[in-house]
Order: structure tokens, then sequence, then C-alpha cells
């Protein structure tokens, strides 16, 4: 494969996959800048790696594989533990400005159900995201996280039990 085919191809890839890796990538690693960095890498790996890829599987569920190792080898480094003491810290100092009752609690619901998600063991966190977010079916969601179909189903529907009980005891509780 000659470096203009290589071009070609990656950019037609970071066009129409950028956006749904940098949103994969951020469930992950939970910051936005982390999230562009990870797509960032994905893409280095992609155009190095184009010549042998072998085109059996789709390249969407190639680049997922891709970007979810990197993630994954960014949340076990030593860098990501540093990151996450300094965002602690600089919480705590900030000030909260006051806005409107609705967008207030707009934003509370959001944040909760992202937080219900997060809150999730991270391999029911992925078979939601990847299907919810990322419109994934079942078979696909297998190949990127190398696992069978059932398992794919099982942790998708325990995934489900896990989500309705909480959210069921937070109307309980009067959240």
């Amino acid at each position: 494969m000659d470096r203009e085919e290589k071009d070609y191809i990656l950019e037609k890839v970071m066009i129409e996959y950028g956006d749904e890796l940098a949103r994969l990538a951020f469930s992950y690693v939970k910051d936005s800048e982390t999230a562009k960095d990870m797509v960032q890498n994905t893409f280095i790996k992609c155009y190095k790696n184009l010549g042998s890829y072998r085109f059996e599987a789709q390249i969407k569920t190639w680049l997922y594989r891709i970007i979810i190792n990197e993630c994954k080898d960014y949340l076990k480094s030593w860098n990501h533990r540093m990151v996450q003491v300094r965002s602690l810290i600089s919480e705590t100092s900030k000030t909260i400005l006051p806005s409107t009752e609705k967008t207030v609690l707009d934003q509370y619901h959001r944040k909760e159900m992202k937080e219900n998600v997060f809150a999730l063991p991270k391999m029911y966190r992925e078979v939601i995201y990847l299907y919810y977010y990322n419109s994934l079916n079942t078979e696909e969601i297998a190949v990127i996280l190398n696992v069978p179909v059932n398992t794919v189903k099982t942790r998708l529907r325990r995934a489900k039990q896990k989500l309705g009980t909480v959210i069921k005891e937070g109307e309980l509780s009067g959240r």
C-alpha cells in the first residue's frame, strides 16, 4: 500500500469515526483532552499498521479495539493517577456560580445518570456505552471486547438490571 493510499484511507477514517472514538475514549478516561489524545494515538497506530491491516473485519471494530486498549493502558499509567490527584485538588478550590433552577436540575439529572453508568463495573459500563451510545450490535461488541456474543448479552442484561435498581432506589429515597 503506497503512502497516498494510506493518507486517503486515514483521512476518510478520521472524518467518519473521529467523533465516535472521542466519545468512547471519554467514557473511559472521563476527560475530554485526554480522550482527544487517545484518539490521536489511535489514528497514529492506525496509520502505522494500515499496511498490515487485512480488511477481514470492519475497520470500525479494529479502531474500537485500538482505542479501548489505549484507554486501558492510560488508566493503568502513573500519569493518569497524578492527573486524578491534581483534578481533585482543583475541584475543591473552585467556587460554584449561581444559575437558573432549570439548568441546575437538568445538569443534576444528566450528571446523576452519567454517575450511575460510570459507577457500574467496567465490564458492564463498556457494553452499555458501546450498545447505547455507539449503537453497536452485540456481535460487534463481542469482536471489540474479544468475548463471546452470549457474554456480551449477559453483561448487557446485568448492567440494565443494576441501573434499574439504582434508579428505583433513588426514586424511593426521594433524590
